[in-house]
């Protein structure tokens, strides 16, 4: 068994120690050291990366006991090497790991649910409890978990006896054989964990949770922890200061501001979209009925919204015996498309220009949409060909 030097101090960013074994698989080698600082994957935290000898550890893995180093070069058994943390990397994770024991914590102890599904990932923290929390409540959980950080309480690590254990009341997701290693948070938590900590909780910095939804029956509950939210902090402070700018608004007015905006724009898009409507009236009423010819009754427009492209199609074509279509964009972007008849199949017009014009979609024999990369030239030969095809069939 590896010897797991990450147990005895979760603070170690450099080791040495001697290769046992190197295997190559299909495109990687697993390294294996009499000791290690690398956590691996476990307990839905991600393993630790760094280097051995300056060679790359992009990941490690556990498996009875022994630790696999994952790298791209082989590094020979019996060679003494130099192990080195991405250290920034795994202060990050033991500060979200810890937070996330805090928060667990307190959510077990005042509403009794638990904590049945966690994903420590290199951006977000999701905790998935059992049972539902509002916003409310979820507002005083972060609250009373910051006011644990702070109070820098002492993390605790022990390995009881199996005849303590049975006495304790703990935390654990799953039934653990052997040896139990328990994280203790006075006051707030006790829980069955492997994984690296912090010392004491003011380590963890601020703890920060930016989102919650309802998941299978409970809540998933998404968690920053120290530099994370410093950084997520900045980046939304970044973006508030920009939206302010642009509309003119003090920051803490900004969302006001932005809600006018869309009100203020929702009510143009109503407008455009009436005039567009009376515009495609007009245009399908000097439409004489009987149409003119197969493709007399096309629409080449630069901008229209979809349905009233679909409106002048139904609106257009009961009065030709050939195709009605609306097409909109321009030579250089491509078009999209609404195509209809009462008499033809025009899925075989929307299939010719799929293959001819690099388009895409399709619909029933009497109507299709989709979009193509052709001119308006290339599309009008395009249908004059299949037309002239159906015709000759005919």
């Amino acid at each position: 068994m590896t010897e797991k030097l990450y147990y005895e101090n979760s603070y170690i960013r450099r080791f040495e120690a001697e290769v046992l074994a190197c295997e190559k698989q299909e495109d990687y080698y697993e390294i294996v050291l009499d000791k290690t600082a690398f956590f691996p994957e476990g307990g839905g935290q991600s393993a630790d990366r760094g280097f051995l000898n300056g060679i790359p550890v992009s990941d490690a893995r556990e498996k009875n006991g022994i630790v696999y180093h994952i790298t791209s070069q082989p590094i020979h058994p019996g060679t003494s090497v130099l192990g080195e943390i991405d250290f920034k990397e795994r202060f990050s994770k033991m500060q979200q790991h810890t937070g996330e024991h805090i928060i667990s914590g307190i959510v077990h102890r005042r509403f009794g649910w638990h904590n049945v599904g966690f994903h420590l990932g290199s951006e977000i923290v999701t905790m998935d409890f059992d049972g539902a929390l509002n916003a409310d409540e979820l507002a005083d959980i972060e609250y009373q978990a910051n006011e644990i950080a702070f109070s820098n309480r002492k993390v605790e690590i022990s390995y009881p006896a199996k005849e303590d254990l049975e006495k304790l009341e703990y935390r654990s997701k799953i039934e653990i054989e052997g040896q139990v290693r328990i994280v203790t948070i006075p006051g707030v938590d006790v829980c069955a964990c492997c994984a690296p900590h912090v010392n004491y909780t003011s380590e963890i910095g601020m703890i920060k949770i930016v989102d919650a939804q309802k998941y299978k029956g409970g809540t998933r509950v998404s968690m920053l922890c120290g530099f994370r939210a410093l950084h997520d902090y900045r980046t939304k402070e970044r973006n508030i200061n920009q939206i302010s700018v642009v509309l003119s608004a003090k920051p803490d007015l900004s969302a006001e501001a932005v809600l006018r905006q869309k009100e203020e724009l929702q009510h143009d898009k109503d407008r455009m979209i009436y005039f567009q409507g009376k515009y495609i009236e007009e245009k399908a009423g000097r439409i004489p009925d009987g149409g003119d010819g197969h493709i007399g009754m096309l629409l080449f427009e630069e901008d229209l919204d979809s349905g009233m492209m679909r409106k002048y199609v139904n609106l257009s074509v009961g009065k030709t015996d050939g195709i009605s279509g609306c097409f909109v964009g321009d030579d250089q972007n491509g078009y999209r498309y609404v195509l209809g008849s009462e008499t033809l199949d025009v899925r075989s017009i929307s299939g010719e220009m799929n293959r001819d014009l690099d388009g895409k979609g399709g619909g029933k024999p009497g109507m299709v949409q989709g979009s193509v990369n052709g001119t308006k030239e290339q599309i009008l030969n395009v249908m004059k060909r299949v037309l002239a095809d159906s015709k000759t069939e005919r």
